[in-house]
């Protein structure tokens, strides 16, 4: 019996690079989210009625902490959208490869297509420097004495994966 050959249509692409970022972006980015927010809303807590130590700098400091790891969040999740809206055969391809892997029958695996676009070389640099300067104001707000270690590393953490949670708002609903 000849096999059949299956033709992707352009609607179906959409739809696998939808259902791929809805499950392998934002829902991991929604927990670890919530994850880091109650840790760091706790701990700041915490500070604040065990400690004794929460004080007007404390919240600035957190506070920046905020908006430095949701500046870091939007970034990814802006580039993310764009790969998104320009290459959603990627994120499609990504999607077959992650089914294709959980399923029990061997399957021939399809390739992903490349990303060419100007500037593609220094994403990874980029995203280095993004996960360097969310460390780096960490370290700095737990050397100052500004804030316990818990809250200054979960916080802009929370920060970031919200951010990339919500800015995906209204484009893959």
């Amino acid at each position: 019996m000849p096999k059949l050959v299956t033709v992707l249509r352009p609607e179906k692409i959409d739809e696998q690079a939808r259902y791929y970022v809805r499950s392998h972006i934002l829902l991991p980015a929604g927990t670890i989210g919530l994850v880091c927010m109650v840790g760091g809303v706790g701990s700041l807590g915490y500070q604040l009625l065990v400690n004794h130590t929460y004080s007007w700098v404390t919240f600035l400091t957190s506070s920046a902490l905020l908006a430095v790891g949701a500046l870091c969040g939007l970034a990814q999740a802006r580039y993310h959208r764009y790969l998104f809206s320009t290459f959603p055969e990627v994120y499609a391809a990504r999607m077959r490869t992650a089914v294709a892997q959980r399923s029990k029958k061997a399957k021939a695996e399809s390739e992903v297509p490349s990303i060419e676009h100007p500037g593609r070389g220094f994403v990874t640099a980029i995203s280095i420097a993004g996960a360097a300067l969310i460390f780096g104001v960490s370290a700095a707000a737990i050397i100052r004495g500004e804030l316990d270690p818990l809250p200054a590393v979960l916080v802009p953490w929370a920060a970031f994966y919200w951010a990339k949670l919500f800015s995906w708002r209204g484009v893959v609903d």
